[in-house]
């Protein structure tokens, strides 16, 4: 049975957290297990319910209303997104962009509200469906690993915690749950498509298996936490391997391909951890393949490219990178320094009246641009600046901050040092990516 236990024991959960709740019964039972645990505490956290519309079906206005209603019930707080995603016809298609859109969502949610502990209501037939859908792709030790217990996201300033702490629980279990406890729900008649791949396992795979082997939900979610722990020591490996190939980001071609000649696992487990720290998708052993076979004919001066998961993975200087977006979306803001801190800034009444009177422009790189960042040196083209710091091509496109028509700042390489003081009110500018 759904157990508050677990969640009173934990000690690492913060003092905001928020629950995903999408109105059916395992989100329903996560909330009442987590609120009922919050009422025993004696410093409870503030909890909320985050809850996301996804707008593809009819019904979807009366789920948003079942939730907030829920939520004025348990005296928490209530937030929401409504996505847009168009229906193009392709099920898994559909199903996939849902899926990345509603952690993006969450992700959002929880920034704005300040919360790092996100917990969602995936249980123990969830992992089972999950681990036969990887499967059924062709995946890897990653990707039958299923769902970890507890994931860190790296967003923002603080990182965001996702914890299931259901995951050990059976359907059977919250069903139990939900009826002693007289709990409500409603039911998603998008479950009952078996056209979705997922619905396709749950109705016409699972309970075939179970007549076959009564525990085989159980012995499904057992073995992705014992590929969960074969992932964490293939992870050990590729890091003790790749100790001088994986650098700032990057991975080193040259010795990625030595290794490749005569450990050629050991070398496509390299890249995959690689991605995996970009938190890119795990790619095929096709795709592994191509994509060795290209770099072993590759010249010095060769320039690849390669789409995947929806990102451009290119070889720059001998190295793979992960291109990232030419045009950064963002706006410059000033933050204000410490009175007490040693460290270098605008003066901020300067700063001031250049904004009182619109003498503050944010523009894109033209080209000829100079700008000086270290004392007792000359000014340099921003070309120059970018070759030295060895920036690729694709990231040179980068904000600059102009003031009384003077080159301040520029994202990713400095501020202009005949500006900066040591004392006095001082303000730092700073470049911030808007979006995802």
């Amino acid at each position: 049975m759904a157990s508050s236990r677990k969640l009173q024991q934990s000690p690492k959960l913060g003092k905001r957290i928020a629950v995903a709740l999408s109105g059916g019964l395992d989100s329903v039972v996560l909330l009442d297990t987590v609120c009922k645990a919050s009422s025993t505490n004696k410093t409870p956290p503030e909890i909320w319910a985050f809850h996301i519309h996804h707008g593809l079906q009819k019904p979807a206005d009366d789920w948003f209303v079942f939730c907030e209603k829920l939520a004025q019930k348990y005296k928490i707080h209530f937030d929401f997104r409504l996505l847009h995603l168009g229906a193009d016809g392709v099920q898994g298609n559909i199903e996939a962009r849902a899926r990345a859109a509603r952690y993006e969502a969450l992700e959002q949610l929880c920034e704005e509200h300040d919360i790092q502990d996100l917990l969602l209501a995936h249980h123990q037939n969830d992992q089972a469906e999950t681990v036969l859908l990887q499967l059924l792709r062709g995946a890897g030790a990653a990707g039958l690993a299923g769902m970890s217990e507890l994931r860190e996201l790296k967003s923002g300033e603080s990182p965001i915690f996702l914890w299931r702490p259901l995951i050990h629980q059976s359907k059977a279990e919250l069903e139990v749950y939900a009826k002693t406890h007289q709990l409500k729900w409603i039911e998603d008649p998008s479950n009952q498509n078996t056209q979705y791949r997922r619905n396709a396992i749950r109705k016409n795979i699972i309970p075939r298996l179970q007549k076959i082997q009564p525990d085989a939900v159980a012995n499904l979610a057992r073995s992705a936490k014992v590929l969960a722990e074969a992932q964490m020591l293939l992870d050990r490996l590729a890091k003790q391997d790749g100790k001088t190939m994986l650098e700032q980001g990057g991975l080193k071609v040259k010795p990625l391909l030595l290794m490749a000649q005569h450990d050629l696992p050991a070398a496509n487990n390299i890249v995959r951890y690689w991605l995996k720290t970009h938190a890119l998708a795990m790619p095929s052993q096709e795709r592994l393949a191509a994509w060795l076979k290209d770099l072993s004919s590759a010249k010095l001066d060769t320039q690849l490219e390669w789409l995947h998961d929806e990102h451009k993975i290119r070889l720059w200087r001998g190295q793979l990178q992960i291109a990232q977006e030419e045009a950064q979306q963002g706006e410059w803001v000033f933050k204000k320094l410490n009175a007490k801190s040693q460290a270098e800034g605008l003066p901020a009444e300067w700063v001031k009246e250049a904004q009182k009177n619109g003498l503050i422009e944010f523009r894109s790189r033209v080209g000829a641009e100079k700008i000086q960042i270290k004392p007792n040196s000359p000014r340099k083209a921003l070309k120059n600046l970018f070759q030295e710091g060895d920036i690729p091509p694709w990231q040179r496109q980068a904000p600059l901050l102009f003031i009384n028509q003077e080159l301040i700042a520029v994202a990713g390489i400095g501020l202009s040092y005949p500006h900066l003081v040591k004392t006095g009110p001082r303000v730092l500018p700073e470049w911030q990516q808007v979006g995802f």
